[in-house]
């Protein structure tokens, strides 16, 4: 009788594990903020229960695609030790079947509050959870494809979250497909920044992505032009008007915070493999925080 709680208790971790929250919830958050709130700013519609909904889906769909993606990269992961030491199935703290389970149980729950929303915010989370699937599902396996590999990532971890959040109020995105171009431009560098850390333990699981095919110094340029293609965007999107001025303020203020603090991580909490690594937690968590007062500052104006 004794042993069930210790092996129950490590199962509940396994599945929390499983989930790698940690590593996808500020931008889930982030995105599906920013779209609902350009959606929302300047237009008749108000920030509503809706928001919670789909920002609700939004994380159980990611949250299904890193499930997916450690319970069928479990047998490559065990072959290195720090990988293996963050999967569940690999670390033996989950089954190959319970880790599935848990991840259908996410999907079915993100679809679920996806039929909630309009028909394109539904669509554009159905196509989320699809990809979400085929990206790592062994019999089709879109991570192993280049170019494919990155365009997946970009729509179901960047740009789709961003439009379902958009979709909820607002069915014509219109001047707003720019953000769209540059939240997925920045995805696109943290793919290939992804598949350069992971560059050999890739190559040793024989995994052919674009990185296999491009090789380190190609990958590392291509980097950098999505992150200037990304700010080109991003000046595109102020020129038209679509963030409020004082919006600016925030990441001004954080800017001091964001230079002092020093980490030798990347998002994922490893070794950064260059300075642009180094970076990634705090200017996500700058933009999460930006997003969050703007919202707050929309939910005042609401309010009145």
């Amino acid at each position: 009788m004794s042993l069930h709680p210790p092996a129950r208790s490590r199962r509940l971790a396994g599945v929390a594990r499983l989930t790698r929250a940690k590593e996808h919830l500020l931008f889930t958050v982030t995105l599906t903020l920013m779209g609902a709130n350009l959606a929302v700013a300047g237009q008749p519609a108000r920030l509503d229960a809706r928001l919670v909904t789909v920002l609700g889906a939004n994380v159980l769909a990611v949250t299904f695609a890193f499930m997916i993606n450690d319970v069928e990269d479990a047998g490559d992961d065990a072959a290195d030790p720090a990988r293996a030491a963050r999967n569940a199935i690999a670390r033996g703290d989950l089954s190959r079947r319970a880790g599935w389970l848990a991840a259908l149980a996410a999907g079915a729950l993100a679809l679920g509050l996806y039929a909630l929303t309009p028909p394109l915010a539904f669509g554009t989370g159905a196509l989320t959870l699809i990809l979400a699937l085929l990206y790592s599902w062994r019999p089709v396996r879109l991570k192993a494809i280049p170019a494919l590999d990155v365009i997946a990532h970009v729509l179901m971890l960047s740009a789709l979250l961003f439009l379902a959040g958009f979709f909820v109020y607002d069915p014509a995105p219109g001047p707003a497909w720019w953000a769209a171009a540059g939240v997925a431009l920045v995805s696109a560098y943290g793919q290939l920044y992804n598949q350069l850390r992971d560059f050999e333990p890739d190559r040793a699981a024989g995994l052919h992505n674009s990185a296999a095919l491009l090789g380190r110094a190609w990958t590392r340029r291509l980097m950098y032009v999505a992150l200037a293609l990304a700010a080109g965007c991003l000046a595109v999107t102020v020129a038209r008007g679509l963030w409020p001025l004082w919006l600016a303020l925030v990441p001004v203020a954080l800017a001091p915070v964001v230079a002092w603090r020093r980490s030798g991580t990347d998002m994922r909490g490893t070794a950064a493999v260059d300075a642009s690594g180094r970076y990634q937690g705090r200017c996500m968590l700058v933009a999460a925080l930006t997003m969050i007062a703007w919202l707050g500052a929309l939910a005042i104006t609401a309010s009145r």
